[in-house]
């Protein structure tokens, strides 16, 4: 029945119980006060709605992913990574880069807009939002053959001054219920505003920081082709990286690499250089994304502490912009 009302109608029955304690004359308040919005956005073509506060505690349908060897190989060969643990089908089952579980990731992250209280949410509200930070919490590796569950759960949206700040919660399961993976992502919705009180239902862990140890850099070559291989090798298809009119449309300069290929970029030169080329030691790994990527470049990896199991770094740009700031890896 809740399908059958208009779009703006459904967002109230969210609205209603996230205010339960607060009366029944505030509550209805609250919606009427949210019908305007609504009315006004539907008279008002164009207009940016604000982001409902009550979508924070809610979770996505179960993603079900068959992980074949396939995958696996391609997402390391469309990141320049060779080494025989990710694409040596001969000597040993396969095992996944430590940045492919945002490849099981990415239809949770899309079905996060189709959860009760986004539902005016529209396709120039979606280009507005930018993956501003990542923190992949890594409990074993992913390996060929096996069956893995992912969802998404809205942990926290609030306002900051670029717009509202929204932090997701990913979790990545086996058939047992073991934990493989879990990564807290925060996505900046550019001018757009937040309805209802910030809310926070669970604080992200603080990013690790080293101290010490010796400076290194490394030169990442970025190919005019690479956000296209990307795209289709980690099967994560967003046209602002591969569609020229749409990037523009978008406001961007032209396509740009997605924020994870250049982390994973990053962390492949990481492991080679720092922790003896095993990928299976890497238990945690993130940053901030600062700047945009453009094809072709060549963008300049920093290590600038490694100490106690911790490595931070930065991503540089050609114009000395930080495409990654705050970067970090943990490994045993």
């Amino acid at each position: 029945m809740l399908n059958s009302l208009p779009k703006y109608s459904r967002s109230f029955p969210a609205t209603w119980n996230s205010l339960r304690g607060n009366g029944f004359r505030a509550r209805l308040l609250a919606c009427v006060a949210m019908a305007a919005v609504y009315w006004f956005a539907h008279l008002k073509r164009g207009i940016i709605v604000p982001f409902n506060t009550s979508i924070v505690g809610a979770q996505t349908k179960e993603f079900i992913h068959s992980i074949d060897a396939r995958w696996l190989m391609a997402y390391a060969s469309g990141i320049g990574d060779t080494k025989p643990a990710f694409i040596d089908t001969e000597k040993h089952p396969v095992i996944g880069h430590p940045v492919f579980p945002v490849c099981l990731e990415w239809p949770a992250i899309l079905e996060c807009y189709r959860l009760p209280g986004t539902e005016l949410v529209t396709a120039d509200e979606r280009a507005r939002n930018v993956h501003a930070a990542h923190d992949l919490h890594i409990f074993r590796p992913i390996r060929a053959g096996e069956q893995l569950t992912t969802t998404a759960t809205v942990v926290g949206l609030t306002r900051i001054k670029p717009g509202a700040a929204q932090t997701i919660r990913l979790d990545t399961v086996a058939e047992d219920g073991e934990l493989v993976c879990r990564t807290y992502q925060l996505g900046i919705k550019r001018q757009v505003e937040i309805l209802g009180a910030p809310r926070v239902d669970e604080q992200t862990p603080d990013f690790p920081v080293a101290q010490g140890g010796a400076a290194q850099r490394f030169e990442i070559p970025i190919a005019t082709t690479a956000a296209h291989v990307y795209t289709e090798c980690a099967r994560i298809w967003n046209p602002v990286h591969t569609d020229r009119a749409v990037a523009l449309a978008a406001g961007l300069p032209d396509i740009i690499l997605h924020g994870t290929a250049t982390l994973a970029m990053a962390v492949s030169k990481i492991v080679d250089h720092c922790i003896d080329g095993d990928p299976t030691r890497v238990t945690r790994l993130g940053g901030r994304f600062s700047a945009m990527v453009l094809m072709p470049s060549t963008l300049t990896l920093a290590i600038h502490a490694h100490n106690d199991g911790v490595i931070n770094y930065a991503v540089f740009c050609a114009d000395g912009g930080q495409a990654i700031s705050q970067g970090f890896v943990c490994y045993s």
